[in-house]
């Protein structure tokens, strides 16, 4: 593809890949009922593999031969912190808030900011620093909004409950989550440029699906015997928010600092809230809709910037 219609395209791709990402969560939320998160992950990358494996296998063979010894290395590695990334950030919600949980793991693209530099060489001018501290402070308000509550002013835990037992377990995994998935974006900038799309994503989803099938079998988890709306959510997961969302971010990788492409992953909780009010009846709270302006400023300035 020529670099001019390239240009073109990627605003209208990262929109796409903004929308597909956010129906995970309802996707979740209905699969949730029913099934263990730790399963839900699992199954969404092993259908999501096998839906690519006929294709790749067919037509990418030679690609995924040619692998070099570093290249196959990098993206097992890849694929290794997306499912590590999966089964933190979902398990934290088990034990810390929800609130506590986005935040944190909404940390993602400054720990790319801080690492990039270093592993890829891509320095960060001033309006895409800018524009990710924007997008930070809307997904930090966006998630406090889900604790903290206005009642003669404004009120949020402390920092001691913050802090305590079972929460501060959660949010350490909820940190883990951002920063594996800030290495699975670095990993997918630096081998996207010479590796085609298709092998790529096929041979992260499907290192990451096998690490998170042994997580779920560790935990004494089963993926049988769950009702077939069950099932139907969980294939909607693999084939909208991850082949559809995550293999459009993993395609901008090839032309986008791996810095812009995190920022854009933010806009995920506006999407969510739209869907949620449009299918959940749930409507957005004026925290949201202040926390979404943010985000979206924040994305426009960086974007102005990105090459």
């Amino acid at each position: 593809m020529n670099q001019p219609r390239t240009r073109l395209i990627l605003p209208l791709a990262l929109l796409f890949a903004i929308l597909a990402v956010s129906t995970a969560s309802i996707f979740i939320k209905f699969a949730q009922e029913d099934a263990p998160s730790l399963m839900i992950a699992a199954l969404r990358l092993t259908l999501a593999s096998l839906v690519l494996a006929p294709i790749v296998l067919t037509r990418h063979r030679a690609e995924l031969r040619g692998l070099t010894r570093t290249d196959l290395m990098l993206g097992l590695l890849s694929g290794l912190f997306l499912s590590i990334h999966f089964a933190t950030w979902i398990t934290s919600l088990e034990y810390t808030t929800i609130a506590s949980s986005v935040v944190l793991v909404s940390t993602g693209p400054l720990w790319v900011a801080l690492l990039a530099p270093i592993f890829l060489r891509e320095p960060l001018t001033r309006p895409v620093l800018i524009g990710m501290a924007l997008a930070l402070v809307g997904g930090i308000v966006i998630g406090m909004s889900d604790s903290c509550t206005w009642n003669n002013g404004l009120s949020c835990p402390s920092l001691d409950q913050v802090l305590q037992g079972r929460a501060l377990f959660g949010n350490f995994l909820a940190l883990t989550g951002a920063v594996t998935v800030a290495g699975y974006l670095m990993i997918g900038r630096k081998l996207r440029v010479k590796i085609s799309l298709m092998p790529y994503i096929f041979l992260v989803y499907s290192t990451a699906a096998i690490c998170l099938l042994a997580f779920m079998l560790m935990v004494r988890e089963s993926p049988f015997g769950y009702i077939p709306m069950t099932y139907l959510w969980i294939l909607l997961l693999a084939l909208i928010p991850q082949l559809i969302g995550h293999s459009t971010y993993n395609w901008a990788l090839a032309h986008l600092p791996a810095a812009f492409v995190a920022i854009t992953t933010l806009g995920e909780p506006i999407g969510s809230a739209i869907l949620a009010y449009l299918i959940l009846q749930e409507t957005p709270t004026a925290a949201t809709l202040t926390g979404g302006a943010l985000i979206l400023m924040g994305i426009y300035l960086a974007s102005r910037n990105a090459k």
